[in-house]
C-alpha cells in the first residue's frame, strides 16, 4: 500500500501544472514512508548528482582504533603523535554507471579504495519527526536513502580487511519536502562489514552544481 501511495504521488506531481508543483511537493503532517525501490524509481539522476566533500572521517568511539577491524595499515598513523581528534582523510567518491567507487587518502598519503555495484533495490525512508509544527507548507521531512550490497574489490589500505563476501551499507541523510532533490541530502556514511572488516567512514555532501541558464 505504501508503494502504491508513493507512485500515485509521483504521477500526480508529473501531471500537475507548474503553478501547483509547490503544493504537490508539500509533505503532510505525520508522514512516515519506508519502501524498497529500484534505483531508477528515484527522482531522475538524483544519486549521480550527489557531490561529496573532499574530506571524510573515520568513525571511532572512546575505544579509539581498538574498535576498528580491517584497516591495519592505518594503525601506525593513528598511534603516532600526529593524529588528533580533528585528523581527517582525503576522500573522493563517484557513481559511474552502476558502479560506486570511494577513494581515500590517509593524512600521511596512504591510498585506499573500495568499489561496489549499485544494488538491484534500495530503501527510501521519509518521516515527519515533528520538530516544527508551524511550517506553512507542511513539515520538513527527515530522509534517508539506504544502499546495501557486496564490495567488489578493495585496494591500498582497505585491502587488508577485504575478503569475498565483505558487505557495504551506504547511507545518505537529509531533510526536505515531499519531493526528493539532490540538495535535500547533506551527509553520507559508508559502513564496511565482513569476516575481517568492521569500520565506517562518514562525511558531508557538497551543494549540487546549479545548471546554468540557457
Amino acid at each position: 500500500m505504501k508503494f502504491t501511495i508513493l507512485l500515485a504521488a509521483l504521477f500526480a506531481i508529473a501531471a500537475a501544472p507548474v503553478s501547483a508543483l509547490a503544493c504537490a511537493c508539500c509533505a503532510e503532517t505525520g508522514t512516515y514512508l519506508d519502501v524498497k525501490l529500484r534505483p531508477e524509481q528515484l527522482t531522475a539522476n538524483l544519486l549521480s548528482e550527489l557531490r561529496f566533500d573532499s574530506q571524510a572521517d573515520l568513525f571511532t568511539t572512546e575505544a579509539g582504533f581498538d574498535m576498528i577491524k580491517g584497516l591495519d595499515p592505518v594503525r601506525p598513523e593513528y598511534d603516532s603523535g600526529d593524529w588528533t581528534a580533528q585528523t581527517r582523510f582525503g576522500s573522493r567518491a563517484s557513481l559511474n554507471g552502476q558502479t560506486w567507487r570511494f577513494d581515500y587518502t590517509t593524512p600521511k598519503g596512504q591510498p585506499g579504495s573500495l568499489v561496489f555495484p549499485m544494488p538491484v533495490r534500495l530503501e527510501l525512508f521519509k518521516a515527519d519527526i515533528r520538530d516544527d509544527e508551524n511550517r506553512p507548507n507542511g513539515p520538513l521531512l527527515y530522509k534517508e536513502i539506504r544502499l546495501r550490497g557486496t564490495v567488489s574489490s578493495a585496494t591500498g589500505f582497505t585491502r587488508a580487511g577485504w575478503r569475498r563476501g565483505t558487505t557495504y551499507f551506504l547511507l545518505f541523510q537529509g531533510r526536505g519536502a515531499g519531493c526528493d532533490e539532490p540538495s535535500d541530502f547533506t551527509n553520507w556514511r559508508l559502513e564496511i562489514s565482513g569476516p575481517r572488516a568492521d569500520y565506517a567512514f562518514h562525511g558531508k555532501l557538497a551543494p549540487p552544481v546549479e545548471s546554468s541558464p540557457d
